[in-house]
């Protein structure tokens, strides 16, 4: 086996890879890599998205809630900014109420209703994002 002190290839043994295993290798890996990278960045981006949903789902709910406390219940439009990003409105319409009953002339008479829609919209890259909300409000009708 061992000839003028080297190994003869008779009983040479390999020792480590390749240059093609290698290459192989690390070809796999930056497939693998890939991949994963990309499942992170659209998984990052679903959850920013879902947290700018809840922003203005909570934008829109304050706002609706102060519909008859801050901001008087009307026709008409009130519209507004919150945090540089989220433009709001508030849209107030007449809501044309079933005949009331006979007995129920006179407090008919002393409220209106107005159907209520409070939309928050923003940008998010190059999509315009919308939250909606409607609900009913009463007001008492001013003499």
């Amino acid at each position: 086996m061992w000839s003028n002190g080297r190994l003869s290839p008779q009983g040479a043994r390999q020792q480590g890879f390749s240059l093609i295993e290698i290459l192989v290798a690390f070809s796999i890996l930056a497939l693998a890599l890939g991949v994963l990278l990309n499942i992170f960045s659209g998984g990052l981006r679903s959850a920013i998205v879902s947290e700018e949903y809840q922003q203005a789902l909570a934008i829109a709910e304050s706002k609706l809630a102060r519909v008859g406390f801050d901001i008087i219940v009307e026709e008409g439009l009130v519209q507004g900014v919150e945090q540089n990003k989220f433009s709001w409105s508030i849209q107030g319409t007449p809501f044309e109420m079933p005949q009331a009953k006979s007995d129920n002339v006179a407090i008919g008479s002393q409220i209106k209703a107005y159907k209520v829609q409070v939309k928050v919209e923003w940008e998010e890259g190059q999509d315009n994002r919308l939250v909606v909300l409607n609900t009913v409000r009463l007001a008492k009708v001013q003499p």
